[in-house]
């Protein structure tokens, strides 16, 4: 072993950078990354670099002893460098490392760079708490990629490897050092500093530009792609010419070039200083990939209204051998394809016959880009390539050639329009509450959504939909090819839109959104293949689900249900507004509400129905609340409906008393004694230890089968079902599986442990019990929120064990949530 294994972890960064880093800069501080090695900051002309231009070759996390996960260490560090976002201050290194006494491995950046723009993530966890769901979510992510380029070395037996390493990969270049470099991983963080250093300087009212659909990132790329201040792809929207940009050329009547023109307010001043710090352009081998992913530089309010959008390169493959699959492999000399949201083309990258496809998009920017694109390779035609506002522009305005495939009805039957729509819709969860307003220009206001929004409903508000129902309507016999969310085929939005959108499908698969850049969100994005000669009403389809590397998933139906009631429907029955011991929220009936769902001691004020738990409705409650949580929600599953179910629940009492336990002990039971009586202690003070008596024995009786006779009678009981099937004789202690027996004993002994606590309150519910063991912290919006961990390693231990008994229970619940049709 190199370094002794109790040495601090301070000391064993400075072993590190005496005997392996000693040619260079391991000093720096950046926030909480633990170590940093950069190339020596040699002066330009007398003048260091600042400390956000130096470049990097390695941010490495360090632990002290041997006993670490490297893999974990180095999923930390990425939770650590994408919760402060060090990648927008400062150049992102060559490597990722981390390291102990015993060990170091490298990372490249470049192989999980995208993983920081991953949308709806949460960064804000406590990157040393291996924990947390976030943690066990990004170490799924980078998994792979961490056994395939992780490179190991022992620091005791690979000494002499580990030097060879670093001199062959820390390369210095005293003729560059005051030049960084740019890549396509870091282009994005320079375009940041960017947008604060040059962007001012320009003379652009850049509100104006923006809402007629020039921004900010093709100036960017002006400079970027060029040299001495000349742009070098003379195709993209806005080129540098030396002093001035130069943008929106066109030929006029008489043949000449009219182009609009942009200067520097300061003489380009700033410009220059700017880019005296970079390397410009970057290798050519970066061009393609820097232009056709501009959509990392388009803002999201952006993005959202005009889909400047781009589709993973896996899910473009798959959609295309799809396509093959139903069409024959010769479909592309048969078909003709229009992508009518074509962004800067890339879900038409590996087609094959370029006069068979048309691409067109909203702004010429977009249009540039593709241009650019045919001039360095890409399989388009010019002509073919043209600016269309498809939801506001007339069929007229397109090219002969396409306008002609348009207007007759057999050349329709051989056109595939082949998009990936935006996704915006008009309405937030915050414009559904009332504080907000609706996303202003987004999905109304076109001439499509004036044209249908009478006959689609609310899908109306969803762009996506108004291109899908454009192209049914007045494109018939046409194949359609599209990405979309499952909203279409199953929510209940939607249900005008599906009696109205009734071509067939024929096919489709599913991947997770949070592969999309433009998408936030655990939910389903799928590829869809509809044939709109044949006319049906969209019912069910088995599709396939596959994982985040393309790998099968499972097989899935996904069904409309339009004339299935709700689980909501159902639970409202039994609700007779007396007698609560308990209020539960009844959220909208889907896995994405889910979180929503919750026991209190008061009854909230959300827009929800709220159930009166009672003596009546406390089976049917604790059903509703067990069936509806113990699944967990997925990608897969987010748009999943909970239904009315049929009448086998009723008869099944080992069902209805594992559920009754699944909600005593489950985290989103939030009974708490500090608002009002708490009825919901399954035990007994004995049982407990507890150090004063109970205000109640309601859950305890309730349990041992001791009811009021006038409320206990089976002809009570088949009130309150309304099935022909009694629960059992009244007096009888309840009888509990195997599964829920487990829970009932690691919840009792839970309960003793903290009645064993000096000021323990004898009325304390297990919401109570958790706030005192793990206490509480303050927000950065001032919010209380309860820690997730606690520092008492006796209750950590009996808390996990109750959390895998609830886990165990859920398991035995789940089939019977199907079994009953609660889903479907």
């Amino acid at each position: 072993m190199k370094y002794q294994t109790n040495l601090r972890e301070e000391e064993i960064k400075n072993r590190l950078r005496h005997d392996y880093f000693g040619a260079y800069d391991a000093t720096p501080i950046l926030g909480n990354i633990d170590f940093a090695v950069a190339l020596p900051a040699l002066p330009l002309h007398g003048v260091a670099p600042a400390p956000e231009d130096r470049e990097y070759l390695l941010w490495a996390e360090a632990k002290k002893g041997t006993s670490h996960d490297i893999d974990e260490s180095l999923v930390q560090l990425i939770l650590t460098i994408g919760k402060a976002r060090t990648f927008d201050r400062h150049m992102p290194p060559t490597f990722l490392g981390a390291f102990d006494a015993e060990k170091i491995a490298f990372l490249p950046y470049s192989d999980i760079h995208d993983v920081f723009y991953q949308n709806d993530f949460n960064w804000n966890v406590k990157p040393s708490d291996h924990d947390t769901r976030e943690f066990r979510q990004l170490m799924e992510t980078v998994r792979r990629t961490l056994e395939k380029d992780t490179l190991r070395f022992r620091l005791d037996t690979d000494s002499e490897e580990l030097r060879q390493f670093i001199r062959q990969n820390f390369i210095i270049d005293k003729a560059n050092l005051w030049k960084l470099p740019i890549n396509k991983t870091n282009f994005t963080a320079v375009y940041a500093k960017w947008r604060e250093a040059v962007r001012p300087s320009i003379a652009i009212d850049w509100e104006k530009t923006k809402k007629a659909g020039i921004i900010d990132a093709d100036f960017y790329l002006a400079d970027l792609l060029s040299r001495q201040n000349i742009t070098l792809r003379e195709k993209l929207y806005v080129l540098l010419r030396e002093t001035f940009y130069e943008l929106d050329r066109k030929i006029d009547g008489m043949g000449f070039l009219n182009a609009k023109r942009a200067d520097f307010k300061d003489d380009g001043r700033a410009h220059t200083e700017f880019w005296n710090r970079y390397e410009r352009p970057p290798r050519e081998e970066y061009w393609e990939y820097i232009v056709a992913r501009r959509d990392l530089l388009v803002p999201q309010d952006v993005r959202e209204r005009k889909g400047s959008y781009f589709t993973p390169r896996q899910w473009v493959e798959l959609s295309q051998q799809y396509l093959s699959d139903e069409l024959g492999e010769d479909w592309q000399e048969e078909y003709d394809i229009w992508d009518c949201c074509a962004g800067t083309g890339n879900l038409l990258v590996g087609l094959t016959n370029k006069y068979r496809i048309w691409a067109s998009t909203l702004d010429q920017s977009d249009v540039d880009v593709m241009h650019d694109r045919i001039a360095n390779g890409a399989n388009l035609l010019d002509s073919h390539v043209f600016r269309f506002d498809f939801l506001n522009d007339s069929f007229d305005l397109l090219p002969d050639g396409l306008r002609e495939i348009i207007n007759d009805p057999e050349r329709r039957r051989k056109l595939v329009i082949y998009i990936n729509p935006p996704y915006a819709e008009a309405t937030t969860a915050k414009t559904v509450t009332g504080t907000s307003k609706n996303k202003a220009g987004t999905a109304i206001g076109n001439r499509t959504h004036e044209k249908y929004k009478g006959i689609i409903g609310k899908a109306g508000n969803e762009l996506f939909a108004q291109f899908l129902i454009r192209i049914y309507k007045e494109i018939p016999l046409c194949r359609i090819a599209n990405f979309s969310t499952l909203k279409n085929l199953q929510s209940s939005n939607f249900s005008d839109f599906r009696k109205e959108f009734r071509a067939q499908l024929e096919k489709f698969f599913a991947v997770p959104a949070d592969t999309f850049d433009n998408v936030s969100g655990q939910f389903p994005i799928s590829f869809q293949m509809w044939n709109t000669e044949q006319e049906e009403i969209f019912v069910e389809k088995t599709g396939t689900f596959y994982d985040k590397k393309g790998a099968f998933y499972k097989e899935k139906t996904v069904a409309s249900l339009d004339h299935v009631p709700r689980i909501n429907a159902w639970i409202k029955q039994f609700d007779k507004k007396k007698g609560a011991i308990g209020f539960m929220e009844n959220p909208t009936p889907d896995f994405q509400n889910n979180k929503f769902l919750n026991i209190a001691s008061i009854e909230g004020s959300r827009h929800n129905n709220y159930l009166y738990i009672n003596r009546d409705t406390l089976f049917v409650g604790s059903i509703y609340f067990a069936i509806r949580l113990c699944i967990s929600p997925n990608w897969d599953n987010d748009r999943d409906q909970f239904l009315y179910p049929n009448d086998g629940w009723a008869s099944d009492t080992e069902f209805q008393n594992d559920c009754l336990v699944f909600t005593l002990f489950h985290g989103q039971n939030r009974i708490s004694s500090t608002q009002g009586v708490n009825h919901w202690i399954p035990f007994s003070e004995a049982e407990v230890g507890a150090q004063d008596a109970f205000k109640s024995h309601f859950m305890h009786d309730f349990i041992r089968g001791k009811l009021p006779k006038a409320e206990a009678t089976a002809e009570s009981q088949l009130q309150i079902f309304n099935v022909d099937t009694p629960r059992p004789r009244t007096g009888e202690p309840l009888a509990f599986s195997p599964e829920a027996t487990a829970a009932m004993d690691t919840g009792r002994a839970l309960w003793q442990y903290y009645h064993r606590q000096p000021g323990a309150l004898p009325d304390a519910s297990l919401y109570d019990i958790r706030l005192h063991c793990q206490g509480v912290k303050t927000s950065k919006s001032g919010k209380t929120q309860m820690n997730t961990t606690s520092p008492d390693d006796t209750y950590t231990t009996l808390i996990k064990d109750l959390r895998a008994r609830v886990a165990a229970l859920a398991r035995k619940i789940e089939p019977k949530v199907y079994a009953y049709g609660f889903l479907k």
